[in-house]
């Protein structure tokens, strides 16, 4: 069959041209995002049906007379954060469809800036730059010559786009589940008080607290985001406040720590005390006894909606500048609630 495309295979820039729409708002409603108008969406089905295109040609179409190429640039490609985000992003891609170049420049700044131009001149279409912490970092700048979207270390710059975790309600809904399990003598450790997360997951935590009518056990602790530390806060805090019935933990790390000492000290997890931790690092949460509730961070997530992002500012269909703090959620496992 034949169409207005001759004799070679229909793009998906023909579609959204035959269906008056951008190149974004077409690739958007072949994925069926809910942020298409119903009748935006059947009319570019229809333009996709008349041209015979079908889905598989999508990131082929939607990088037509580009290279086809993106760089994901990040500062930690050991961390534990970064690696998650970076998957999410190559599922986005599609295995085969779009090319990746991954570059790690190891916190180094001048490292960086050797990435980026090595990656300009290989002309790829956009970059997306993740992170190894939530503090926002300096921005590429106004003068890279493609779309950049930043992930979990939003940029300075409030004039990109960036995507990162809501702590700030991850925190709030830590607090909200202990409130809900019947504990009000709620005590908080955490890490580094320099992170931009110990204090978003303080603030949220606080909120909680507030519309409960609520304050926290004493003052919240915070030194280094290891178990060694959850041991020792844990047992100082317990010591002070021997009626503390639940401790909302910065990072599973920690969490872990403060797990050791209840069980030292005779308390039991969680008639006695419940724990709650941050993260959701399965290999932690899921091994220890009980089990750790935690914040899921949804990484994996972050990373396809920083992908597609990009595509959208390829495609000619930015999103609005700014910071993005996206959803985070709640993993209930045995250390909040008994199971039987």
């Amino acid at each position: 069959m034949r169409t207005e495309t001759g004799s070679r295979t229909a793009t998906l820039s023909d579609v959204a041209q035959r269906a008056g729409v951008s190149i974004a708002t077409a690739s958007k409603a072949m994925n069926d995002r809910d942020d298409v108008a119903a009748a935006t969406r059947t009319r570019v089905l229809a333009a996709a049906e008349e041209l015979s295109f079908t889905p598989n040609a999508m990131a082929r179409g939607l990088l037509a007379g580009r290279t086809g190429t993106v760089g994901l640039l990040t500062s930690d490609l050991e961390g534990r954060f970064v690696i998650p985000i970076l998957m999410g992003a190559e599922d986005a891609f599609g295995a085969g469809q779009v090319n990746v170049f991954l570059c790690d420049a190891r916190g180094d700044a001048i490292r960086e800036q050797h990435h980026l131009k090595a990656l300009l001149s290989r002309r790829v279409d956009g970059i997306i730059v993740v992170g190894r912490q939530t503090d926002p970092r300096p921005s590429l700048g106004g003068d890279v010559p493609v779309p950049v979207v930043y992930a979990y270390a939003p940029s300075d710059d409030p004039r990109d786009i960036s995507l990162t975790p809501d702590n700030v309600t991850g925190g709030r809904m830590a607090v909200e589940h202990l409130i809900a399990c019947g504990h009000t003598r709620i005590a908080h450790i955490s890490g580094d008080p320099a992170y931009a997360a110990a204090q978003d997951r303080l603030t949220g935590a606080r909120e909680a607290l507030s519309v409960a009518g609520l304050e926290l056990v004493g003052e919240p602790l915070f030194s280094a985001w290891t178990e060694h530390w959850g041991r020792d806060a844990a047992a100082l805090a317990l010591q002070r406040h021997p009626d503390i019935d639940a401790i909302f933990c910065g990072s599973d790390q920690i969490a872990r720590g403060v797990l050791d000492t209840a069980r030292e000290l005779g308390r039991r997890v969680p008639e006695d005390l419940a724990v709650i931790g941050y993260d959701n690092w399965t290999v932690l949460a899921e091994n220890t006894r009980p089990e750790l509730t935690s914040i899921d961070a949804n990484l994996q997530q972050l990373g396809r909606r920083a992908a597609r992002c990009l595509f959208d500012a390829i495609g000619g269909d930015a999103p609005t500048p700014g910071v993005r703090h996206l959803p985070v959620k709640l993993v209930i496992r045995g250390s909040t609630i008994e199971r039987r």
